[in-house]
């Protein structure tokens, strides 16, 4: 593949129900799509570097805001089912040449599983599941829902104050001297800033919420479709991940060995964003040896 450098271009796509679903695209445009997926909390931009990366190395890599996230719209009936958000995925693939390749970070790794496993099988050429399996530790979800769940009501008085809360929560990650970057994951109300993202999602109010996340034997089942279709498939885990421990990281991998893994150093859940570096030569180095099966 060559390298194309190119900047991010917006483009908007009706999901699932009318749900306008807000991505970006960079890179080749007729090439074979690389398409990222963030976690619940997250949007688009958690994936910047690494989009780059792969576009930069002759693919089209596509990001996306999920429903209820960044600039898509937020659910009007409180749809956030894991399997609604997936819908969303299939038509935006329908935009992109066949058989792209999904990376999915927790919610969004869940999603393609769904997807590629149960909603549309054979929809994507390989699949890399960041920081998620099925049965992820209850303690680490839990932590992580506290964690989106604070706040939600109230907001924060300061951009400072929002770095102050990230930065207890993700103590190995070092926090932002330039604060900037922090409004890509908020939206200013009044003098207050609140998380992008749609209360409902997490605070048990929608009307159909995401209850997928809990049904291991569902997901398991989608993981060992998308292995009977002969797609590739790679686990990238964060080393010190509280949601992945590597107890559970062996176990989903002795049940599938077919399974690549990488365990990236340093890296919490958030992986990308901990070590973009080793986790976009983790992508890549998965890429190069499927980029023939696609």
């Amino acid at each position: 593949m060559t390298t194309t450098p190119s900047k991010p271009e917006p483009f908007l796509t009706d999901g699932h129900g009318g749900v306008r679903i807000a991505a970006d695209r960079q890179g080749a445009p007729g090439a074979r799509a690389v398409v990222f997926l963030h976690g619940g909390g997250q949007t688009r931009r958690s994936w910047s570097r690494a989009a780059t990366t792969v576009a930069d190395r002759g693919w089209q890599a596509v990001t996306v805001d999920m429903r209820g996230h960044g600039e898509s719209e937020w659910s009007s009936d409180g749809d956030y089912r894991v399997s609604s958000f997936a819908a969303d995925v299939r038509e935006i693939l329908s935009q992109l040449p066949p058989r792209p390749v999904l990376v999915g970070a927790s919610l969004g790794g869940l999603t393609s599983m769904l997807l590629a496993g149960e909603l549309a099988r054979g929809i994507a050429g390989a699949v890399v599941l960041v920081d998620i399996v099925p049965d992820m530790d209850p303690i680490g979800a839990e932590r992580i829902h506290a964690f989106m769940a604070d706040k939600v009501v109230d907001g924060f008085g300061s951009l400072d104050e929002v770095a102050d809360v990230i930065a207890e929560f993700n103590p190995h990650r070092p926090r932002p001297a330039d604060l900037d970057g922090l409004r890509n994951n908020l939206r200013r109300r009044g003098d207050r800033w609140y998380w992008h993202w749609d209360p409902q999602f997490i605070d048990g109010t929608a009307t159909r919420p995401p209850l997928e996340v809990a049904d291991t034997d569902r997901l398991h089942a989608a993981v060992a479709a998308i292995l009977a279709d002969d797609v590739p498939m790679l686990l990238v885990r964060g080393q010190v991940s509280d949601l992945v421990s590597r107890e559970r990281a062996t176990a989903f991998l002795e049940r599938f060995p077919q399974i690549e893994f990488v365990d990236v150093e340093g890296a919490g859940h958030m992986v990308a964003g901990d070590r973009n570096d080793l986790f976009a030569d983790a992508v890549l180095g998965f890429l190069d040896r499927h980029d023939s099966e696609g």
